[in-house]
């Protein structure tokens, strides 16, 4: 019997534009490899949904939230829908990225020194001597984060906003310069390293998702044990939070200077379109778009 997934895609966070993109791709490739497919825009309404349509597995490709922070997993979990990526309990730790910067400290994978303060304290005075990063606690895609260099007298004022939708603790984040490296984990194997050079400054929402926004280095030159540190780190972080399926991990070196290598977070949920990290690891492990799409599907489960 043809397997029928549904693709859950779109939903109402920052990233909702981006998540559609994924979904669609994922889609039409599940459909070439002869799935039955029921694309679903994920709404308040989702479980109402799972009970009308019965599909035989759900593949999640929500960025942000609810997709990606435990809430649709508990859902998923509830009605006994096996689902892709990972569970509830990683997802939220990934998710929030102090929390998840913790579990990273006592598992001794390297992370850059920080604190948590409320969006209005930051705003007031410099938290930590410039250079540093502000992002908000649990959003992805670089949505709402702030380089904060030594020229600045004043914190970010965007962080008073009335309509600022992030959240009221932010993370404050010492800034380490050099390389922005990324790492996918496919199920328990560590794909290669990529070096994302922005064509901008910073690697932010435009740099991430524009067609141009930035160049791929793949693979990434650097020397090869720290090549093969970045690998075992993805890795490493991916087991400590307890991730499932596919993750791709962010990493900060700074190869000019103090050679500091940090990890900046792990996405459970990480981008599945035309100008994604994943899909470009997994083609360079030799792994097409299409196999990928299908695996995630195949290692779908509850309990994860």
């Amino acid at each position: 019997m043809t397997k029928h997934v549904a693709v859950l895609m779109g939903g109402w966070s920052a990233e909702r534009e981006v998540s559609l993109r994924s979904g669609k791709a994922c889609a039409d490739a599940l459909a070439r490899r002869g799935y039955r497919v029921s694309p679903v825009d994920v709404g308040r309404d989702v479980a109402a949904v799972f009970t009308a349509i019965r599909p035989d597995a759900a593949l999640n490709v929500l960025h942000g939230r609810p997709g990606e922070d435990g809430t649709l997993q508990g859902v998923l979990e509830v009605l006994g829908i096996p689902y892709s990526h990972s569970g509830v309990l990683a997802s939220a730790l990934a998710m929030h990225k102090g929390f998840a910067k913790a579990i990273f400290r006592a598992a001794e994978i390297p992370v850059a020194d920080d604190l948590v303060a409320s969006r209005f304290e930051a705003g007031r005075r410099h938290l930590m001597p410039p250079p540093y990063v502000v992002k908000p606690m649990a959003e992805g895609s670089s949505v709402g984060v702030f380089i904060v260099t030594e020229e600045q007298r004043h914190p970010p004022q965007e962080l008073y906003r009335d309509d600022w939708a992030f959240g009221d603790q932010v993370l404050i984040e010492r800034y380490i310069p050099g390389k922005e490296l990324t790492c996918a984990v496919l199920g328990d194997r560590a794909l290669d390293v990529i070096d994302i050079v922005p064509a901008t400054a910073f690697y932010d929402y435009e740099a991430k998702y524009a067609a141009g926004g930035s160049k791929h280095i793949l693979p990434a030159q650097i020397l090869p044990n720290v090549y093969q540190e970045v690998r075992r780190l993805a890795l490493a972080a991916h087991n400590a939070l307890g991730c499932r399926g596919v993750s791709r991990a962010d990493f900060r070196y700074d190869d000019q200077g103090t050679g500091k290598l940090v990890c900046l977070e792990i996405n459970t949920q990480p981008g599945m379109t035309e100008t994604s990290l994943v899909p470009e690891l997994a083609a360079y492990a030799g792994v097409t778009f299409d196999e990928l799409v299908q695996w995630m599907v195949e290692d779908a489960s509850t309990n994860r």
